[in-house]
């Protein structure tokens, strides 16, 4: 069974982190809390341990898998351009449950599924998540459940769905009802909200002062 780590005890917090930092890098797959529903994350840029990801999840190439940074300036060397929209709503709700589709840069050697020249980009709001982000870089982060089963609020729900295919485990208790984030595509002309969820559209069309689009 792989090691799972109380993250409310600061020993046990610290060599939970490092593990998971060692995990990481070494191409496996960790479970971190977030401030939605635990993830499942990896190496952003190791194609290699994306389809790890998205076999552990039992999911296919075709939904593409999200990136999580641990500092605004991070995105900055991952997309093609920020816009002047983006920076205000990273501004405004950034860490938190908003996700950002953007170009990517092509320069990066990263396959993160079928993302036709796309990456979604989020800063968790939760201090063990950015504590590790921090420390490895952006991470592909999924959440921690089988495809089709409920996201889990807890470590021991992730254990229970994905086991053995995980390296390592950080418990950060109850993530309490899961809410997802809010994701607003800007590639095109307009904002495109493809889900709302934790940040409301209200809340984003007052940030922009511009109406944006729903899918």
């Amino acid at each position: 069974m792989p090691p799972i780590y109380d993250c409310a005890e600061s020993d046990a917090r610290a060599a939970g982190l490092t593990a998971a930092a060692r995990a990481v890098r070494a191409g496996r797959l960790v479970v971190l809390p977030t401030d939605t529903v635990y993830g499942l994350g990896c190496d952003a840029f190791s194609a290699a341990s994306v389809r790890s990801l998205l076999a552990a999840k039992k999911r296919g190439p075709d939904m593409p898998v999200p990136v999580l940074v641990g500092s605004w300036s991070t995105i900055d060397g991952l997309v093609l351009g920020v816009p002047r929209s983006a920076r205000r709503l990273i501004e405004a709700f950034w860490p938190g449950g908003l996700s950002l589709v953007l170009p990517h840069s092509p320069s990066l050697a990263w396959d993160l599924g079928s993302t036709k020249g796309t990456v979604m980009l989020r800063m968790p709001l939760h201090p063990v998540a950015l504590e590790l982000l921090r420390d490895v870089g952006p991470m592909a982060v999924s959440s921690a459940n089988i495809s089709g089963s409920p996201p889990p609020a807890t470590a021991s729900g992730a254990v229970e769905q994905l086991g053995d295919s995980v390296a390592v485990y950080l418990d950060g208790g109850d993530s309490g009802e899961p809410v997802a984030s809010t994701v607003l595509d800007l590639t095109g002309d307009d904002p495109l909200v493809l889900r709302e969820g934790a940040v409301t559209v209200d809340a984003v069309r007052e940030v922009l002062g511009r109406e944006v689009i729903t899918a």
